[in-house]
């Protein structure tokens, strides 16, 4: 059955689609081109784990600021204790551990990519 409606447009000359199979090689880095390997990396890390340690006293003075306690003296009672949570505090403290945890995480992989990584060694593909 064919299409006749007016304002279609009709395709005659369309081809199937090929796939081509050839694969681009990578170009060479230049000799001026970033590497992985940097040593100046370890600098940053040390940075990082510097401010991370700046970061966890500050955390723990925020938790100490946003859990207060309470004690009521009754007469012929013991104390009557109590504990109020201040929710800024406490979420202050969540954030600046969660901040210092993305911090020393991007401090091992500074330093993992300042030490150990090498240029790879070109292997000859064997003839098939």
């Amino acid at each position: 059955m064919r299409d006749e409606r007016p304002g279609r447009e009709k395709l005659t000359g369309v081809t199937a689609a090929t796939v081509e199979t050839e694969t681009v090689p990578e170009p060479e880095p230049g000799p001026g081109a970033p590497t992985l390997h940097q040593p100046k990396r370890a600098l940053v890390a040390i940075g990082e784990v510097v401010l991370v340690a700046l970061l966890a006293p500050l955390a723990v003075w925020c938790w100490n600021r946003g859990v207060l306690h309470y004690s009521y003296p009754l007469p012929d009672h013991p104390p009557l204790e109590s504990t109020r949570f201040k929710g800024n505090w406490i979420g202050a403290s969540v954030a600046v551990v969660t901040v210092a945890c993305v911090l020393l995480l991007d401090a091992v992989r500074q330093t993992v990519l300042a030490v150990r990584t090498r240029g790879r060694k070109q292997v000859e593909e064997p003839g098939v």
